[in-house]
C-alpha cells in the first residue's frame, strides 16, 4: 500500500499541471477572441457608428477583467486607461473607466495587461479613423452644398438672360419690327406711284434695303428668343435651325427619334443654345456649304449623347488663317455651351473630326431625359 503513495503523489502533480495549462490555453483563447471580435467591430465603425461600437467594446473589456461596468470619457486627466491617437504622440485623446482599476497598471496578469494595451490602441485608431472620416465628409457636403448654390446660382443667371432675350425679343417684333415692315409696304406704294427713271431706281433700292432690314430683324428676333421653341418645344425648334442651313446652301441631314417627347423648359432652352451656338461655328468657321448631320435621341431606347451636331466643313478653328480671333471666338462658344450643360447636370464634347469638321456632343444623365 505504501508503494503505491509516490505513483498518487505523481499523478496528482501530473493533474495539477494539466488544470494549469489547461487554465492557461482558456485564458489565451479569452484573450485572442476578446481582440478578434472587438478588433472586427471596431474597423467596420464609421463616423456615425463608432460611438455604440466603443461602448460595447469597452463592456466587453470590463467583462474580461471581471469588472462590473466601463465607461469612456472624453476627460484627458480623469485616471483610468489612456487612449492615445495613432501619429498624434502621447497625447491622450480619451480615458476609459473601469470599476476597480485605476490604471492599466492594476492589471495583475501580464499577459492580460499586453492585451488590455492592444485593445486600447485599436479603439485608438478606430477613433482616429472615425474623426478623418467624419471631416473628410463634412468637407465634401460643405463642397457639394457650394457647388449646388454655384449651379443655381449661373441658372438663375441663365434664366435671367433668356428673360432678357424674351423682353428685348418681343419688344423689337412689337416696336422697331412694326415699324420697319410698314416702311417697307409705303416704299412699295410709293414705288407702284413712282415713274420710270432715277426715281424708279432710287425707290426699287430703297424697297430692297427695307425688306433687307425686316428679314435680319426677324432673324435677330429669332436668334434671342425662337417662338417655335417656346411653343413646340426643342425638337422643332432644331428642325428650324437646319431648315436655316439648307437655305444658306448647306446640306443637312437630320437623325431624330420619333418618340422625342417635351423636356423641361430649362433643359430644352440649354439644348437649344448648344444647337444655335454649333449652327453658329458652322456659318462662321466651315468655309461654305457642306454636308451637316444633326442628330438627337431621347435616351429611351439609344445610349450615347442626346444631341450631336457635325458638319463636314473645313476643319477645326484652329487651322484656318486667322487663327487668332477664331479660335478665340470657339473658345468662349464652347465655354458658353459647357456652362449651359454643366448648369442642368450634363455633359459637353467638342472634338475634331477625323477628316476635318467639328462634332459637338450633349449627353443629359438619364433621369434628365
Amino acid at each position: 500500500m505504501r508503494q503505491d503513495i509516490p505513483h498518487l503523489a505523481g499523478d496528482i502533480e501530473t493533474i495539477a499541471e494539466l488544470r494549469e495549462l489547461y487554465r492557461a490555453a482558456e485564458a489565451r483563447a479569452a484573450r485572442l477572441r476578446l481582440l478578434s471580435t472587438s478588433g472586427r467591430e471596431l474597423l467596420q465603425a464609421e463616423a456615425d457608428s463608432i460611438g455604440p461600437i466603443l461602448k460595447k467594446t469597452a463592456d466587453r473589456l470590463a467583462l474580461f477583467l471581471g469588472s462590473r461596468s466601463a465607461s469612456l470619457m472624453r476627460d484627458k486627466d480623469t485616471p483610468g486607461f489612456p487612449i492615445v491617437l495613432p501619429g498624434r504622440g502621447a497625447a491622450v485623446h480619451a480615458t476609459l473607466l473601469v470599476a476597480g482599476f485605476s490604471s492599466i497598471d492594476d492589471i495583475r496578469d501580464p499577459e492580460d495587461r499586453e492585451t488590455c494595451q492592444t485593445l486600447l490602441d485599436m479603439m485608438g485608431a478606430a477613433i482616429d479613423r472615425a474623426d478623418r472620416e467624419g471631416a473628410l465628409a463634412s468637407l465634401l457636403s460643405d463642397l457639394q452644398d457650394r457647388e449646388r448654390r454655384l449651379e443655381e446660382l449661373v441658372g438663375r443667371i441663365f434664366s435671367a438672360q433668356e428673360d432678357e432675350r424674351r423682353r428685348v425679343a418681343y419688344e423689337l417684333h412689337d416696336g422697331v419690327a412694326q415699324s420697319a415692315t410698314a416702311l417697307v409696304r409705303m416704299l412699295e406704294r410709293l414705288g407702284d406711284r413712282s415713274n420710270a427713271g432715277s426715281d424708279g431706281d432710287s425707290s426699287v433700292r430703297a424697297i430692297g434695303i427695307a425688306r433687307g432690314l425686316v428679314k435680319e430683324l426677324r432673324g435677330v428676333i429669332a436668334g434671342l428668343r425662337p417662338t417655335v421653341l417656346d411653343d413646340l418645344g426643342f425638337i422643332a425648334a432644331l428642325h428650324a435651325l437646319g431648315d436655316a442651313l439648307e437655305e444658306d446652301g448647306y446640306n443637312v441631314s437630320r437623325e431624330i427619334d420619333d418618340d422625342f417627347g417635351r423636356l423641361p423648359g430649362y433643359v430644352e432652352t440649354a439644348l437649344y443654345r448648344v444647337a444655335q451656338e454649333a449652327v453658329s461655328n458652322i456659318r462662321k468657321h466651315a468655309g461654305g456649304p457642306c454636308d451637316v448631320l444633326m442628330e438627337a435621341n431621347s435616351g429611351a431606347r439609344h445610349t450615347g449623347p442626346i444631341l450631336r451636331i457635325t458638319d463636314h466643313g473645313c476643319g477645326s478653328a484652329r487651322d484656318r488663317p486667322d487663327r487668332g480671333t477664331v479660335n478665340e471666338g470657339y473658345q468662349i462658344g464652347i465655354a458658353g455651351m459647357t456652362e449651359r450643360m454643366a448648369v442642368i447636370g450634363g455633359s459637353l464634347d467638342w472634338t475634331v473630326g477625323s477628316h476635318g469638321g467639328v462634332i459637338v456632343e450633349a449627353g443629359l444623365p438619364r433621369e434628365r431625359q
